[in-house]
């Protein structure tokens, strides 16, 4: 049995605009001057703590925690409309039905997002029977720590030469290389295909209907790498 572990926000769902609008709202709330949006969407994939320790690295970790809890407060908010701050990409759901129909595949879901968030998500879409094990910011250190893999793997029984993340971070690639597994990263998301190879892909794709065939391709290769 193979393990298709993805990432969420940036490889499943385009959530732009919710969490640039969000962090807008948590800095001017506080009278602080707003990242860019460049910036904004580079941290995403991280723990918010981290995040927020990147974005204003030379403020008090208090006033940090407190941006922290203005951006959760806000992105809440704004989930009220969910069809216009979290989509899916483009066939996301059609080709995630067909992966977990697939009796050689079980899905997995690694996300910084919290489990809150990602309940909310898969009451919307029907996808609580879809994925066999399922790791969030709520229980681990931030990536690219390997923690949530390793704890994927460890709930499903699934060795890492069978086991594969799908990311559009260089987070997401380098837990999947610290966690000795394949990595496949998605060119439609926050972060440029040079940094993803740089930082471990196997391979790139460029729409989600390619999935499938990159799957196979990279378990091919570390099959020949074994």
């Amino acid at each position: 049995m193979k393990l298709v572990v993805f990432d969420c926000d940036g490889t499943i769902v385009d959530s732009q605009a919710g969490i640039v609008l969000s962090m807008v709202h948590a800095f001017t709330s506080l009278q602080m001057t707003p990242p860019t949006r460049e910036a904004t969407l580079s941290v995403v994939g991280l723990s918010l703590p981290e995040a927020f320790a990147v974005l204003a690295p030379d403020v008090e970790k208090a006033t940090r925690a407190e941006l922290a809890e203005r951006y959760k407060s806000a992105f809440r908010e704004l989930k009220h409309d969910p069809a216009e701050t979290e989509i899916l990409f483009p066939q996301a759901k059609e080709i995630i039905a067909q992966l977990a129909a697939r009796d050689d595949h079980l899905l997995g879901i690694a996300t910084g997002k919290s489990r809150r968030g990602i309940d909310r998500l898969f009451d919307r879409e029907g996808w609580h029977g879809s994925f066999a094990t399922i790791q969030t910011a709520d229980d681990h250190p931030s990536k690219p720590h390997p923690s949530m893999l390793h704890r994927a793997m460890l709930e499903t029984d699934t060795a890492p030469e069978v086991a594969v993340m799908i990311g559009d971070t260089t987070y997401d690639m380098a837990m999947a290389r610290s966690a000795g597994i394949a990595a496949i990263g998605v060119a439609w998301g926050y972060h440029t295909v040079a940094d993803l190879m740089g930082a471990g892909a196997h391979i790139i794709v460029e729409r989600f209907t390619d999935l499938p065939q990159a799957i196979e391709d990279v378990f091919a290769i570390e099959s020949r790498a074994a």
